[in-house]
């Protein structure tokens, strides 16, 4: 007994001294690692950005050794896959070492081994990329075939992802053990179902590249079943949207109330919309197959349903965040019908900018309505508006809100403090992101209702009249990537500042704590196991059907083919 009072006496310490310290010195370098290649990756693929939105305006001719598919796939691959992968787990892990005392030995080597396989990983990515061997952009599935170095790098990223899911639920299993009863802290929650959502997601590209791919590519097999490969690539692909937009809304949840100077919105709501969109999202990836030939009508509709299921706990999120500004503005004397809107810190960079991103999904989620719908797809698919839809939901509500935790999360890992001056800069940053993503995607949208077609560099088609119609649409995309580049430098420059020059001192982890006459949340929502078992059953009944019936009735298969 005098042992296990011991250990609770030593956990009970390191918990309130890793809360009063904020973060674990040796985790905060964890943090600091993925958060500095997070926002190189952000710099470098913003660079690509603007290539190519200057090329689509016509404005830049690109030299013959640089392809416009090279520069569109590395684009995809480093802001997509590299930056916001590596903020996410950046994020995830300080929240792990603050909220659960800290992160044990065993699971920072693992979250070190995680990384080191996610740079080689990236390493062997970019080399066939720069080579230009593998111009076969984000999705690169079959038929296009890149070099097979390019996906032996992917593998070892996603055993990375592998690595450190374990280390989180190494983490988090270790703490529900020594507080039994006890709910995990609600940021380790939606942490939780992150990972648990980086490990369903990545399973299936795993058996994409691994089983089929790769073989394909060293000519083990002659053909590749074109169908499975892009089932597999959108169960990935859809739900790694999901994952980036689960992070965001946990800093919606939890941190923003902190920094407005209100409370969190209801403990029980807030976990069951995580248990909801983890449940929920993995389903939903033939919404991206609409038009695909080969799947039958009525898996289409039932996973057109399930992607828009979605939408009921991205409505309580919504619901839950006007309810806290106006609960926040109201106490702090806002009067009137709109009156408590005056009251909110709109000056503050780690709170507007993640306002705007929310803003920014309502226009987001429509269009993602209007892509899930039969007869508006078969409008927008593989036009201008799928880019535009992409950089409303990636650019604009996870990228932004991405860029408000940065005014706090690197300061705190780098015991560092957010300077006026700097917050300053965010707030002309988030104004110049704000303004150029808008110019960009709305044009985008417009353009691909005109049948502008995406993932194709500038033409004008033999001078064709109707396509001439495009050109001032994608000069205002030009207009917009300029606009962005300058707010991503200005981004650049204020993470850098902030990491190595500004002045020394202690920045607050800023967890909202809940209404004090809140009734307490019901235990059944930490059943992780039934939680994971009801999502493998619905990914079950969405995919086991259609891939067995794509694998018996299979074509003959395809070659691969370089088409660049």
């Amino acid at each position: 007994m005098g042992a296990v009072a011991e250990k609770r006496n030593s956990t009970a310490f390191r918990d309130s001294a890793n809360k009063a310290l904020g973060l674990n010195p040796q985790d905060a370098n964890i943090s600091k690692a993925y958060l500095l290649v997070g926002f190189i990756a952000l710099l470098l693929g913003g660079v690509m950005g603007v290539i190519q939105g200057l090329n689509r305006a016509g404005v830049l001719e690109l030299p013959t050794w640089l392809n416009y598919y090279q520069i569109l796939t590395a684009h995809g691959l480093l802001l997509v896959v590299v930056m916001s992968s590596f903020i996410t787990i950046g994020y995830f892990y300080a929240g792990f070492s603050h909220t659960l005392g800290g992160l044990l030995p065993k699971v920072r080597k693992m979250a070190w081994i995680g990384f080191g396989l996610k740079i080689f990983g990236f390493v062997l990515v970019v080399i066939p990329v720069l080579m230009n061997e593998a111009s076969v952009m984000y999705t690169f599935y079959p038929p296009m075939a890149a070099h097979p170095m390019f996906y032996f790098g992917l593998v070892f990223i996603v055993l990375g992802v592998w690595m450190l899911a374990a280390g989180a639920f190494v983490n988090v299993a270790n703490w529900r053990k020594n507080n039994k009863g006890q709910h995990l802290p609600i940021l380790a929650f939606f942490g939780t179902g992150v990972f648990v959502l980086l490990v369903g997601a990545t399973a299936f590209v795993a058996v994409e590249v691994i089983f089929m791919i790769i073989p394909w590519t060293l000519g083990w097999v002659d053909g590749i079943n074109v169908m499975v490969s892009r089932t597999l690539f959108w169960a990935f692909g859809h739900t790694a949207v999901n994952i980036w937009y689960l992070t965001a809304v946990s800093a919606w949840y939890v941190i923003i109330p902190k920094i407005i100077g209100g409370t969190r919105f209801n403990d029980y709501l807030t976990r069951v919309v995580v248990i909801a969109l983890v449940i929920m999202n993995i389903t939903g990836g033939f919404h991206h197959q609409i038009i695909d030939p080969g799947i039958s009508l009525s898996i289409k509709y039932m996973h057109v349903f399930m992607s828009l299921a979605i939408g009921f706990p991205s409505l309580m999120t919504a619901y839950a965040m006007f309810r806290v500004f106006e609960r926040t503005g109201r106490r702090k004397g806002g009067k009137g019908a709109l009156g408590w809107l005056k009251k909110l810190p709109w000056g503050d960079v780690r709170f507007l900018a993640p306002f705007i991103a929310m803003a920014a999904f309502i226009p987001a989620g429509a269009g993602g309505i209007v892509q899930s719908t039969n007869q508006l797809n078969q409008v927008a698919h593989n036009t201008m508006w799928v880019v535009g839809h992409f950089h409303l939901t990636l650019g604009m509500t996870v990228v932004m809100t991405f860029f408000g935790i940065s005014y706090w999360l690197v300061p705190l890992v780098f015991k560092r403090v957010l300077t006026p001056a700097m917050n300053k800069v965010g707030i002309i940053q988030t104004i110049l992101w704000t303004i150029g993503m808008t110019i960009m995607a709305f044009s985008m949208h417009a353009v691909g209702l005109f049948g502008s077609p995406r993932r194709t560099s500038f033409t004008t088609y033999g001078d064709f009249s109707s396509t001439l119609g495009w050109d001032p649409y994608m000069s205002a995309i030009g207009v917009g990537a300029v606009m962005l580049a300058i707010a991503g430098v200005l981004q650049i420059y204020a993470v850098f500042n902030m990491m190595f020059f500004a002045p020394k001192g202690k920045t607050e982890f800023p967890i909202a704590d809940v209404e004090p006459d809140e009734a307490p949340t019901p235990y059944f929502t930490e059943r992780w196991g039934v939680w994971v078992v009801l999502m493998l059953i619905v990914v079950a009944m969405a995919y086991v059907p259609p891939l067995i019936d794509m694998i018996v009735n299979a074509p003959p298969g395809s070659p691969p083919f370089k088409t660049w």
